[in-house]
């Protein structure tokens, strides 16, 4: 399973449950983040900075989940990592063409809706250990615009908590 966006939130918990069911796991991620998605439990990782990420990972993946922003023209060049047969689920619209099908591949969007006996599950994985949550900073309400400028910039690695007033 290839996993775009690793250490994005969702990313981060997408590798750990992975892992926790014995699913190989190449994490794409910028150098920084490497040694986090690492510790997640990613088995492999590609530098999204500076590595031909078509070439990166040595055979076809079964699954590719995507949590990174994509231009729609570049989604032809992710369905070409998937294994006949395989699935792309990704977070930015995306639509499989007629030769991704004739390969045998599926495509999903994902938006997601709450469930709480999945979020319950979440939890309580968290409070046992099994699963963490990692807060890299914290930052007042009003650095809130110069926090969204980072993020826009994909300059910020780990989770932020903005504190009231």
């Amino acid at each position: 399973m290839r996993v775009d966006g690793a250490l994005r939130v969702v990313g981060k918990y997408a590798v750990a449950l992975a892992k926790r069911v014995g699913v190989h796991v190449v994490a794409t991620v910028s150098p920084r983040s490497r040694d986090a998605v690492l510790a997640a439990g990613a088995d492999e990782v590609v530098d999204r900075t500076t590595a031909d990420l078509l070439e990166a990972v040595a055979e076809p993946v079964d699954v590719l989940l995507n949590l990174a922003p994509v231009e729609p023209e570049r989604f032809a060049e992710l369905v070409a990592l998937v294994r006949n047969g395989g699935k792309v689920v990704s977070t930015t619209a995306f639509m499989a063409t007629p030769d991704d099908a004739a390969r045998g591949v599926t495509a999903a969007t994902v938006f997601v809706l709450p469930d709480r006996d999945r979020l319950a599950e979440l939890v309580r994985l968290v409070d046992a250990g099994e699963l963490t949550v990692e807060v890299t900073r914290r930052i007042p309400l009003d650095e809130l615009a110069a926090l969204h400028a980072e993020g826009a910039a994909g300059r910020i690695a780990g989770k932020v908590v903005v504190l009231p007033g």
